[in-house]
């Protein structure tokens, strides 16, 4: 795949995710109850807003407010620009690997600008479950990088015919 077809694999799956997340934390911040929780298909779906100062299911929110800008803020900033670095000097990545790894860029740069913007949160609006059987709870751009893990499992890279 040449550098341009993966800037712009790049910026379209960016400007949707990105734009689809964003776009539903604000209707979260301005439309949704502030933690508390409303439940839909007979308790399928629970959608309410909540601010989320850790990682994945929450993870780390009781670290100190350092631990968590060297964390989430450096750790992650350099992980996503090194994650950036590979998407454009990478060989070995099909198109669907471009793909992938996008979704999961795009989450993350999503999630990064959220905590950059809502004092260190990021806002969180979903559940989904049966009974005691739940997610955590979770937003648009967990969706893609999720989405993007599961697809870069079934991925096979390219071998290299130069060796």
């Amino acid at each position: 795949m040449t550098l341009m077809n993966r800037l712009v694999v790049l910026l379209g799956i960016c400007a949707v995710s990105v734009g689809l997340d964003q776009g539903t934390k604000w209707y979260a911040a301005e439309n949704l109850s502030r933690f508390e929780m409303t439940s839909y298909w007979g308790d399928l779906l629970r959608i309410g807003y909540a601010e989320n100062t850790g990682a994945f299911l929450g993870l780390g929110s009781s670290m100190s407010d350092s631990a968590k800008f060297w964390i989430f803020v450096c750790a992650v900033g350099l992980i996503l620009a090194a994650l950036l670095g590979y998407i454009f000097k990478t060989k070995s990545q099909p198109k669907l690997g471009i793909i992938s790894l996008s979704l999961i860029f795009s989450g993350g740069i999503s999630n990064f600008y959220d905590r950059a913007v809502n004092n260190g949160a990021v806002i969180d609006f979903l559940n989904i479950g049966i009974g005691s059987l739940r997610t955590g709870i979770f937003n648009v751009a967990d969706m893609a990088i999720m989405l993007g893990v599961f697809i870069l499992l079934f991925v096979k890279p390219i071998e290299d015919k130069s060796a």
